[in-house]
């Protein structure tokens, strides 16, 4: 099953880039490990934000997404 990366950042799959953005920097300045964050936690989110904001990556992320419902 494909990882929601949607969910990890807390946005909806309509997002537009400035929220997904906005969304990755809260949570990656709340789950940094320099600041006592879990570094798990910190890798999932700089994934997920990686993968959708690259348009390219993000459409084959929700195509994922979408197949596997």
């Amino acid at each position: 099953m494909a990882q929601d990366h949607y969910s990890t950042l807390g946005v909806g799959r309509n997002a537009t880039p400035d929220e997904i953005k906005r969304a990755y920097r809260r949570l990656a300045s709340q789950h940094h490990p320099d600041k006592g964050g879990d570094t798990q936690r910190f890798q999932e989110i700089q994934t997920a934000y990686d993968t959708l904001s690259d348009t390219q990556r993000r459409d084959r992320n929700s195509t994922r997404l979408n197949s596997s419902h």
